[in-house]
């Protein structure tokens, strides 16, 4: 508590006790409101110079125009992989509404797979609960749009390090791992989808650059929206609720790449994000206290703004280092703190009304009552906020008054369409490791499958029992999920990913 102000009030009380009135002794002073319209707006975050593209009607795109005119149409019955093999680059596949059992691997650039939709009729992918991915692709200037997936193991879309993509329009429910997966790309787009019964994250973007994801509506998952290990995003105007966890922004330690920052989550419906935690066991997911709004972990640069938070029972928005979080391993070379996080004004309203153990423990050490709307735990340097006699905080004392109210000057981080990403030959096992591997291994730590050092100490200089595991694996632990096999890929492309792994070292 700040002694001066102690100070300050025992004088004015001291006046007004001698008979010289200088205002209400005991009452409560109006607070300084500050309002999101005022001129102070954000000036950080990525800027690219020429960057001139809109969202604006979906008039521009980051994947570009068709590259060429060629359409091909799918009748049901026909299969959509072989439609994709015999495509040139540039083809826009239209997919009739029925119902299509198989994985779609795209692994040419400017493919359009566009799903069409007749009287509320879509083209159903459905995995029967037997195969593990609807559609994964490395290609880039990819468009998917319109399809209804479902019953799948593993994940319902998934980028493999491809660059200019757009996800949008899409029906996916109980997919298993992931719903929405882009993984090591940049420059993408995720709108319009409905999501749900996803058992990590149903929109998780995972070590990419230049997001947006906006417009979704998503619920009945672990994790509603997960930015992970990934820079310059915004998440904005999602409905996000039931789930176990809202919005989350996250550094997970162990993976290849060892940041996030630059995120702007804003304009969301956040609301009573309830869901009991049925994440795998000792995932990081799992660690997630069921009623979480919005969860900060390590990242640094997030800007919290306009969103509408309310009913969630353990906290409307959760900041914490990686000391204090579950279920997750020290990187060394990962920096834990979230710094620089910035709260402006939300509507918060009922978050905290039935909150966990630790959370009560901290109130009572810093002598707070109430439901607690914001919580921070564990280091932050150089974060701010605006308003915050509106909220009931805990752990926000050292935060400093924000210098700015509103993030409208920034409308995205997308760019005009970015090069593919270049693979020489023998980059093939790092591309394949980072933009397949990583999504559910990390180096130290459990993520959806076993640690790296655990199958560099399984194999040690056996690659090609990795190479032939990769193609048909076996379940061998009770504790972790069937690995789905990646037979997708060719037979070079496995092996040098295996070689990769174990000479991997972080």
């Amino acid at each position: 508590m700040n002694t001066a102000r102690l100070f300050g009030l025992a004088f004015t009380c001291a006046v007004f006790a001698a008979g010289i009135s200088v205002g209400g002794c005991g009452e409560q002073a109006a607070p300084v409101i500050t309002g999101s319209g005022s001129a102070a707006t954000y000036e950080g975050g990525f800027s690219a110079e020429g960057n001139t593209l809109t969202l604006d009607g979906n008039t521009k795109s980051v994947a570009g125009p068709p590259m060429t005119d060629i359409v091909v149409v799918v009748q049901d019955g026909e299969s959509i992989q072989e439609a994709v093999q015999n495509a040139a680059p540039g083809t826009t596949i239209q997919v009739m509404p029925g119902t299509y059992h198989e994985t779609v691997y795209i692994d040419k650039d400017g493919i359009r797979l566009v799903g069409v939709i007749d009287k509320g009729r879509r083209a159903t992918l459905d995995g029967q609960g037997k195969l593990n991915d609807a559609i994964l692709y490395s290609g880039n200037n990819i468009v998917v749009e319109n399809f209804k997936i479902t019953a799948y193991k593993g994940n319902g879309i998934m980028s493999q390090a491809g660059n200019n993509w757009e996800i949008r329009n899409n029906l996916i429910v109980d997919t298993g791992v992931y719903g929405i997966f882009p993984q090591l790309g940049q420059n993408g787009v995720v709108e319009h989808n409905i999501i749900s019964g996803i058992e990590d994250a149903a929109i998780y973007v995972g070590m990419s650059d230049n997001v947006h994801v906006a417009y979704n509506d998503v619920f009945d998952s672990v994790a509603g929206i997960e930015i992970e290990n990934s820079r310059h995003a915004i998440v904005e105007a999602n409905r996000v609720y039931n789930n176990t966890g809202g919005i989350l922004a996250f550094i997970t330690p162990g993976l290849p790449i060892k940041t996030t920052y630059d995120v702007i989550i804003r304009n969301n419906f956040v609301v009573a994000n309830n869901h009991p935690n049925f994440g795998a066991p000792g995932s990081t997911v799992s660690g997630i206290p069921a009623g979480t709004g919005i969860l900060v972990m390590a990242a640094d640069d997030v800007v919290i703004e306009g969103n509408i938070i309310r009913d969630n029972k353990t906290t409307g928005i959760l900041i914490t280092d990686h000391g204090n979080a579950a279920n997750v391993t020290i990187d060394p070379e990962s920096e834990p703190n979230p710094d620089r996080v910035k709260i402006l004004n939300n509507t918060m309203l009922n978050n905290g009304y039935d909150t966990i153990g630790d959370v009560k423990a901290l109130m009572a050490l810093k002598m707070t009552s109430g439901h607690p709307d914001i919580v921070r735990v564990g280091k932050s340097q150089d974060s701010c906020i605006i308003n915050r006699h509106r909220y009931v905080t805990v752990g926000l004392e050292d935060f400093g008054e924000c210098d700015f109210t509103n993030t409208y000057q920034t409308a995205n981080y997308l760019l005009a369409p970015v090069p593919p990403r270049e693979i020489h030959g023998e980059d093939r096992g790092k591309i394949a490791y980072l933009g397949i591997c990583a999504g559910c291994h990390t180096y130290t730590g459990r993520m959806i499958g076993p640690p790296v050092q655990i199958i560099q100490a399984l194999y040690m200089d056996n690659p090609q029992g990795i190479a032939d595991y990769i193609a048909e694996p076996t379940k061998k632990r009770d504790d972790y999920p069937e690995m789905p096999p990646q037979d997708y890929l060719d037979e070079a492309t496995r092996l040098a990913v295996a070689e990769y792994m174990l000479q991997v070292k972080k």
